[in-house]
């Protein structure tokens, strides 16, 4: 049940998160042309872009692997290849989330090479 519920909150939630970056990065002003180093590093300053692309990290990660791990329970036959599928996907969450959230924390623009 709990399961079912998260899917239905972080999908609506996801929605309003995707369609805001879409429209911020590629719609606004000059779309894609815009966006380079300093438009990155000008947006990661703002501890509210900050929250606002790690929401949609966290949930778009916890949302597909609820999703595969569904698809996993469904389709594995075998105890042995659902506990690998399993292990590998929380391996690849746990890497993706925590990557991506180091990166958006640590992120300098000031590095000089």
């Amino acid at each position: 049940m709990w399961s079912w519920l998260f899917m239905r909150i972080s999908g609506l939630l996801l929605m309003f998160l995707v369609i805001g970056h879409i429209s911020i990065m590629l719609l606004l002003d000059d779309g894609v042309h815009r966006i380079n180093f300093a438009f990155v590093a000008g947006r990661w300053a703002s501890p509210f872009w900050q929250i606002w692309d790690l929401s949609m990290l966290w949930l778009a990660q916890l949302h597909g692997g609820n999703g595969l791990r569904t698809v996993i329970n469904d389709y594995a036959r075998k105890d042995s290849t659902r506990f690998w599928l399993t292990t590998l996907l929380v391996i690849s969450i746990v890497l993706i989330t925590g990557l991506g959230s180091y990166v958006i924390f640590t992120f300098d623009p000031n590095i000089t090479g």
